[in-house]
């Protein structure tokens, strides 16, 4: 069954403009999801330095540091960390907490903690 051009061009105004109906509704969506992975990438590297910093600490410990200069490396590398430390046996330990926040909405807590050999050079 052939079509007549008349039902092609109603058929055309019809669809005509549904691309950027589908866009409209399909881009908010997409920016929101690179965001989101975004902020995820941000607060995994955040994880990483609050981990790598809390080590440091704890090997400063170990050395015989004092515990402010241990706490003052963990937030010189991540500046709003809460850090606690202690000792367990012969070992230095060092904790941190953080807020990894993404979007102003989403808050996610970020732990790490380390210990070291106490007396250790």
């Amino acid at each position: 069954m052939r079509r007549t051009n008349n039902e092609m061009t109603r058929r055309r105004d019809f669809e005509r403009g549904s691309v950027a109906a589908e866009l409209a509704i399909a881009l908010p969506a997409v920016v929101l999801a690179l965001l989101l992975g975004v902020g995820a990438l941000g607060a995994a590297a955040r994880q990483v330095s609050l981990q790598d910093a809390v080590a440091d600490a704890a090997r400063l410990l170990g050395r015989g540091e004092s515990a402010a200069i241990a706490h003052a490396a963990v937030t010189a590398s991540v500046s709003d960390a809460n850090v606690s430390s202690e000792l367990r046996g012969d070992l230095s330990c060092v904790s941190a907490r953080v807020d990894a926040v993404i979007g102003r909405i989403i808050h996610i807590p970020l732990t790490a903690s380390s210990c070291a050999l106490s007396g250790g050079l």
